[in-house]
């Protein structure tokens, strides 16, 4: 198996937790409400930062292979949560727009690319996580 992506996560003070990706330091907490500091996104913003990225460089991946001019990619999301269910209808909406002008043909392919970015087929698929409890 290939690894493609390894991150550290060690708790600070309250429910801050700092994050080590490669060379890249960031923050992650709970806002005030949850009882967190709100020092850094939350782990679900994150989660949907990780999309938002994801579709945005897939996008201009794949536009820059057609010749396609997209402008500037901007991806909004917002998480769901469906409390009443225990999470069975949780959804995330995705708004994808482009300051350059595109025919419908452009939109509609690019549709279909939104829907086939790796990290929307992680979430989709419902990766199996293996855990491990370690230390003394």
């Amino acid at each position: 198996m290939l690894t493609i992506a390894s991150v550290q996560v060690s708790s600070t003070t309250g429910y801050a937790q700092r994050i080590q990706v490669g060379r890249h330091a960031l923050v992650a907490d709970e806002p005030v409400s949850n009882g967190g500091a709100d020092s850094g996104p939350s782990p679900y913003a994150l989660l949907l930062s990780s999309l938002g990225a994801c579709t945005s460089i897939t996008l201009l991946m794949y536009a820059r292979r057609k010749g396609w001019t997209l402008g500037e990619v901007e991806v909004s999301l917002r998480m769901q949560k469906d409390l009443e269910n225990n999470g069975q209808g949780d959804r995330i909406e995705r708004t994808v727009s482009f300051s350059a002008p595109l025919s419908e043909e452009q939109r509609a392919r690019l549709a279909e690319i939104c829907e086939k970015t790796p990290v929307t087929r992680t979430i989709r698929a419902g990766t199996p996580i293996a855990t491990t409890l370690a230390g003394p």
